[in-house]
């Protein structure tokens, strides 16, 4: 097991340092000087030097790249030109927003998928399988903006159970609370939920049923094990390292491919601070955030193998 986390370890290590170095480098191929894109064409020639000074663009790049490492490690990410605020309290802001929103979405999908696939499995190619495969196939095909319009229409508008859009945040000093909070992200969190349930609701199906015409299955019902404890004792388990790996690439797609959903319920986010950091040309604001975010995915690829050898041990020795 030591040998295991070590390598997978390694590997994240490695990718994470890659990974910067590529965000890093991209700043460095914008044409032209980055401080003049970042303050427009009509920016005097001592205001954009100000701003190259400031930013350490004068600087060797190595010198440069310590630096903004440096800075990220110890959450030191600089100020932002178009906010006039430290990168830091801003990305901690939205990621109030950001972070339960995606973790809302995905016990949503957790929920649903599983629920729906192992049901689909269970009647195979019965009633109850055809309906829920023909209810994936159109979850699959909606676009999520699109249903949450929908759901604006339908809940905010003409049942008025939820507000149309916006954040209350969760202070009460600051005129929300945690129940308000909570109430405005659930119709964006069934938004981003009912697309990635219906596509792990089929990799669950699918799962399943591979296991399901296992010999130790068989055995296991021979031995006269009935159909729901051969399921939950032993089909489940073998099945579920598929469906982690395709719930660990969903998590990262919530973190990070929110932005459409969050400007359609005017949410304070990590995806609306990044469209608005491009249309600014805050050039640092994106460097960090789409750093944060390339972080955030190599961590719960990382999450995702240590638990693959939890689930199924063999895989910890045939890597070793």
């Amino acid at each position: 097991m030591g040998i295991f986390l070590l390598r997978r370890f390694a590997t994240f290590v490695a990718t994470l340092f890659a990974a910067s170095i590529v965000v890093f480098a991209v700043q460095g191929v914008l044409p032209g000087n980055a401080a003049q894109v970042m303050l427009g064409e009509s920016a005097t020639p001592e205001a954009v030097e100000a701003l190259s000074k400031k930013l350490g663009l004068d600087q060797p790049a190595a010198v440069r790249y310590g630096r903004w490492i440096e800075g990220f490690v110890t959450g030191d990410l600089g100020t932002s030109v178009a906010y006039e605020t430290p990168v830091a309290q801003l990305i901690a802001e939205r990621l109030a927003v950001s972070a339960p929103l995606a973790l809302m979405a995905m016990a949503l999908t957790t929920v649903i998928a599983l629920t729906l696939g192992i049901y689909a499995a269970s009647r195979h190619n019965r009633l109850g399988d055809v309906g829920v495969m023909a209810a994936s196939q159109i979850g699959i095909a909606i676009p999520n903006f699109w249903f949450a319009i929908l759901l604006i229409l339908v809940f905010a508008v003409k049942l008025q159970w939820f507000s149309a859009g916006g954040f209350p945040g969760w202070r009460v000093d600051d005129g929300g609370g945690t129940w308000p909070a909570f109430k405005a992200l659930i119709l964006p969190a069934v938004a981003l939920a009912v697309v990635q349930a219906a596509i792990l609701a089929r990799i669950t199906r699918s799962a399943v049923l591979d296991v399901l015409r296992e010999d130790f299955v068989r055995t296991a019902r021979a031995k006269g094990l009935s159909q729901r404890q051969v399921l939950w004792r032993h089909v489940l388990r073998n099945a579920f390292v598929p469906v982690l790996t395709v719930m660990g690439l969903q998590f990262a797609n919530l973190l990070t491919g929110t932005i459409v959903v969050e400007n359609v319920f005017s949410l304070p986010g990590l995806g609306r601070l990044i469209f608005q950091a491009i249309s600014n040309r805050d050039i640092l604001v994106v460097q960090n955030v789409v750093m944060l975010l390339a972080a955030a995915v190599i961590v719960i690829n990382f999450v995702v193998d240590v638990l693959y050898a939890v689930i199924d041990p063999r895989l910890k020795v045939h890597s070793v």
